[in-house]
């Protein structure tokens, strides 16, 4: 669910990280909250991504919803500063 857009420096969105079983309704968990943000740099513009809200997901899910999201931060086709 979007959250918030401010062209061309923010967009927020709400989701159910790691919702990927078919057989359970996500829909009575609470949601993250994921922003990306843009900002001119010297060296050209920096992204920054943050999610909150781990806290209020399910305990059983949450080590393996975060687990999930951060090896999709790390991947191999992303450049870290």
């Amino acid at each position: 669910m979007v959250d918030r857009i401010e062209p061309p420096t923010l967009l927020s969105f709400r989701w159910h990280p790691f919702a990927i079983d078919p057989a359970v309704d996500y829909s009575r968990e609470e949601m993250t909250l994921v922003v990306f943000a843009l900002e001119e740099t010297a060296e050209g513009t920096r992204l920054t991504i943050t999610e909150s809200g781990f806290d209020r997901v399910p305990l059983a899910r949450r080590a393996q919803a975060f687990g999930a999201n951060d090896r999709g931060v790390r991947s191999e086709n992303m450049r870290r500063s």
